[in-house]
């Protein structure tokens, strides 16, 4: 089949890619980066904008199935996530149903759901997005919904917070102050359980979504990880990897996320409040229906999904100790941070 990617020069993106040439698909990327790897005389790749019509008309004919994967993350600007993540996904839909795409597979996130008061969280739950990002993403689901009513086999995915080759942003903090031989700060007890993907696990789903029947797969589900324990321990196994003998050190919760917004407006540090106002919170879904309706079996649990990440990080650290950026395949700067960590 021929695929198209958006946000093919991304982490998820680049991780699809390999997993679909290895079943000999064909594909197009088309993402607003350079597509800088060695699979790049595999793809069709183009460097543009899923804003832009007529670009996405392009990469659109002939295509039979896209898998829309290219967002702004919330380190951009409010502006440039609407415009990206709300308008640029209409933009994909219509030019998706003028050429008739067999499915549209929408990568959205689970924080459509916003800060919780239960779990494990349900796809039927309320949606309540933290922040521009957030509410972003509940837009674009609304506009998936839309074009499944106009006729489209349209997908959404909600994935967990995924990891594995090719991820920096934030856990290249953690990876980072593991590897230099320091604790690791964590807000509250560490007690609560925070489900993580493997990113392998989760091309795995988005690939049943695509050789599924279309009356199965046209539907919205929970990814994540099967098997997770709490913070503390599954964030411990990489220290305990790294062999300097440290431990995770629990900080009193409000004090921290009071000290990192004051930061955040400061622009002192690049954690921003998705990240810090559910750290010390349980956060997990409900796979269940993904495992009824798709058959998904994740491979991974949260410390195998970390411990694969952290091993590649001390591999291919060579490749980007020195760069930053706002996206996941690029380590945040860790601002003020970068000195906290001497004091553990």
């Amino acid at each position: 089949m021929n695929f198209l990617i958006t946000g093919g020069g991304g982490f998820l993106g680049i991780n699809l890619i390999r997993y679909l040439l290895a079943k000999g698909h064909k594909i197009t990327s088309l993402d607003i980066a350079d597509f800088d790897y060695p699979e790049k005389n595999a793809v069709i790749t183009v460097k543009g904008d899923i804003r832009d019509k007529i670009t996405v008309d392009k990469c659109m004919a002939g295509i039979d199935i896209v898998v829309h994967a290219a967002a702004a993350l919330p380190l951009y600007t409010p502006e440039e996530i609407f415009s990206t993540d709300v308008l640029g996904t209409k933009l994909l839909l219509a030019s998706a149903l003028d050429f008739k795409v067999e499915r549209f597979i929408h990568i959205s996130s689970t924080a459509v759901y916003g800060i919780p008061d239960h779990h494990p969280l349900l796809e039927t739950d309320n949606l309540d997005g933290v922040g521009p990002y957030g509410r972003a993403k509940i837009a674009a689901e609304e506009a998936c919904v839309e074009y499944r009513q106009k006729g489209m086999c349209v997908p959404i995915l909600r994935p967990k917070s995924f990891i594995g080759p090719e991820r920096l942003g934030v856990f290249a903090l953690f990876y980072d102050w593991a590897m230099t031989g320091h604790g690791f700060p964590m807000l509250g007890n560490g007690k609560n359980r925070y489900q993580l993907l493997d990113v392998e696990d989760l091309c795995e789903a988005i690939y049943l979504c695509i050789s599924l029947e279309k009356i199965k797969v046209n539907d919205t589900f929970n990814i994540g990880a099967a098997d997770f324990t709490t913070m503390r321990e599954d964030y411990q196994a990489v220290l305990d990897a790294a062999g300097f003998g440290k431990k995770i050190i629990s900080l009193p919760a409000s004090p921290a996320i009071w000290t990192l917004r004051i930061l955040e407006k400061l622009r002192l540090s690049s954690l921003y409040k998705w990240v810090y106002e559910t750290a010390s919170k349980d956060s997990f879904v409900s796979i269940d229906k993904a495992k009824k309706i798709l058959g998904f079996n994740p491979k991974y649990s949260n410390q195998q999904a970390l411990l694969r990440n952290y091993k590649w990080y001390l591999e291919n650290l060579h490749n980007f100790e020195h760069q930053s950026g706002i996206s996941h395949r690029a380590p945040w700067k860790q601002g003020i941070l970068a000195l906290a960590k001497f004091f553990f």
